[in-house]
């Protein structure tokens, strides 16, 4: 057993590569109700944006288009 306190070097090493990425915390400032109300406000603008495409007859939001048996 020469290893010393190799062990705990390695972990403080470790820890100190990591930093801050092991807590998990949103930064943005907002409380759970405001965050709701914004990712609601998104996802009614993402809804309308595809609606007025398809109204468009954006058919191919895919980018398929075309078959694959031509001949």
């Amino acid at each position: 057993m020469t290893r010393g306190n190799q062990r705990d070097r390695d972990r403080e090493r470790a820890q100190a590569r990591s930093g801050n990425k092991g807590k998990n915390t949103k930064d943005d400032g907002l409380t759970p109700e405001q965050r709701r109300e914004r990712d609601a406000k998104a996802l009614q603008e993402k809804a309308a944006k595809k609606a007025a495409q398809k109204e468009a007859g954006g058919n191919n939001v895919g980018g398929g288009g075309g078959s694959k048996n031509k001949k």
